[in-house]
Formats: structure tokens, C-alpha cells, sequence
């Protein structure tokens, strides 16, 4: 592992790191903030997975989050959002290849050799962060925005007891039940849709919901609202009587402008879980 950057923030450490990754066959960068406690011994982790086009980096940069974090004593994570590299494919459009990995194990051609970014996130980084760094890795939480709070909401759901609480920020809710979630489920997983369903939260929510608490903000002037579909996940949390907060902000997009005003409430939210019994 490679240290690129590290900087002192608000009394932690926001550091860059690279590695050679054996799941996605390629240099992996990831950010990591580790709050002044860290230096006495593991803290809780809070994951945050990023959407389409991002890199580690926009969260990092742009969703506010560190001060927060510092406030509760919690580590944040936040890994790229795809395979990179000269080697990797990729695609003219922007949801489909670098940038747009989806957060599945893709198993159709160009994809399959690199883009397995489930196990990257579930196990490798896990696995990597577990032994470098002072994070106590019975205490996680998880959110994401956009297509990395599809990647939180399904890897929550998937994984029972590896995290105490999820939430997201306008997450792509149904993936299945859009012409425009249906062309990367296809081009990654091929068109058998049982593999489909792991990776719609709405699908996930009605077969087996979430052990813990969960929060979900999005705003009500979302300009991808037809693509994220909302109203699928709302009903399969009602039906199922998830514990859950689904709130539709008034008057925000699907910005950072968005996430950054409402980072406070998740942090505080996933500190109440990690420091809970």
C-alpha cells in the first residue's frame, strides 16, 4: 500500500492511499479519515460509497463530512467507485465502465475481468483497512449517494450483521423497474434478472429488509427522480414495516449542495448505532 497524501483535518487524518487490488486487477485508490481518537485505539467506520462519475475523491471533498465525523469519534472510508487503468474497459457512455462500476461482481465480457467491485468493498478493502489502520471493524455503517446508495442500501441488505445502520442519499432505488437501471444490470450481469435482484434495493427490501435502522433522504427537486425511482423503495419499506426514515427534501437537487446540508443528520445517525449497545 502506497500513501499518496495525508493532512491533518479537524484534528485527524485525511489521507489517500493506493494499492495494487487483487480483486479488481488494478491500482486501487481510496480515502480514509481518521479522527483524533484513532491514535488511542479502533474507532467505528462509516462507508461511504460515491456515485457515477465520481472518484474517491468528491466526497471527500465536497460532502462536508470530516467535521462531523471528527465531532463522533467515527472513521469515514470512501473508496472509488470503479476499476481504473489503460487495461480496464470502458465505455463512451458515463454510466456504463470507468467511474460506473455499480458496486456488482460483473460476469459479461468486456467487464468481468475487473469490474468486481461487491467483493472489492464486502472483502478486500475490509480485509486491507482492518490490518493498516486503528478502525474496529465490529462497528461499521454504511451510506452513498446515487448509484453508491443503490451500492450501500444492496450491501447492507446482502450482508446481514456486518453493519449496524444504513442510510443514503437519492439512492437508485429500483433499478429493475427502469429501462435505464435495466441497461447496466445487462451489460454487467447478463439478462438472467434472478442475478438482477441482489442489486435493487426495492427487490431486497420486500425479500429480506434490513436488521437495523435506516434513514433515506432525497430531494424533491431531484432532476434524476424518474431514474432513481423512489416511490418503488417508500412502498417496499411500508409493506414490509421497515424500520426506516424516508424523507423528500423540499427544494433540493441531486448536488452535493443536497448532500453536504444533510451530512450531519446521517453521521449522527450511524453514531447513535455504532455507539449503541
Amino acid at each position: 500500500m502506497e500513501t499518496l497524501s495525508e493532512n491533518t483535518c479537524f484534528g485527524g487524518v485525511q489521507g489517500v492511499y493506493s494499492h495494487a487490488s487483487s480483486t479488481c486487477k488494478c491500482d486501487m485508490t481510496f480515502g480514509l479519515f481518521l479522527p483524533a481518537e484513532a491514535k488511542d485505539g479502533p474507532v467505528p467506520v462509516l462507508w461511504y460509497l460515491s456515485g457515477l462519475t465520481c472518484t474517491h475523491e468528491n466526497a471527500m471533498t465536497k460532502a462536508g463530512a470530516q467535521g462531523w465525523a471528527a465531532e463522533q469519534g467515527i472513521a469515514l472510508v470512501f473508496p472509488d467507485t470503479s476499476p481504473r487503468g489503460a487495461n480496464v474497459a470502458d465505455h463512451e457512455d458515463y454510466d456504463l465502465g470507468q467511474g460506473a462500476g455499480f458496486y456488482v461482481n460483473a460476469t459479461q465480457k468486456p467487464w468481468a475481468p475487473h469490474f468486481n467491485m461487491w467483493d472489492y468493498v464486502a472483502e478486500e478493502l475490509p480485509a486491507l483497512l482492518a490490518e493498516n489502520f486503528a478502525i474496529d471493524m465490529e462497528r461499521q455503517a454504511i451510506t452513498g449517494h446515487s448509484m453508491g446508495g443503490h451500492g450501500a442500501l444492496t450491501l447492507a441488505m446482502n450482508l446481514p450483521g456486518r453493519y449496524r445502520s444504513v442510510s443514503a442519499f437519492s439512492p437508485i432505488s429500483n433499478p429493475m423497474g427502469a429501462d435505464w437501471g435495466r441497461k447496466q444490470l445487462s451489460a454487467y450481469l447478463g439478462d438472467d434478472e434472478a442475478a438482477w435482484a441482489r442489486h435493487d434495493a426495492s427487490a431486497m427490501m420486500k425479500d429480506s429488509g434490513f436488521d437495523g435502522p435506516v434513514l433515506i433522504d432525497t430531494g424533491a427537486n431531484d432532476q434524476f427522480m424518474d431514474l432513481l425511482r423512489p416511490e418503488a423503495l417508500a412502498q417496499a419499506i411500508a409493506e414490509r414495516r421497515q424500520q426506516a426514515t424516508y424523507r423528500l427534501q423540499p427544494g433540493y437537487d441531486h448536488s452535493y449542495y443536497f448532500v453536504s446540508t444533510f451530512m450531519e443528520d446521517h453521521i449522527t445517525f450511524h453514531a447513535e448505532a455504532l455507539y449503541g449497545d
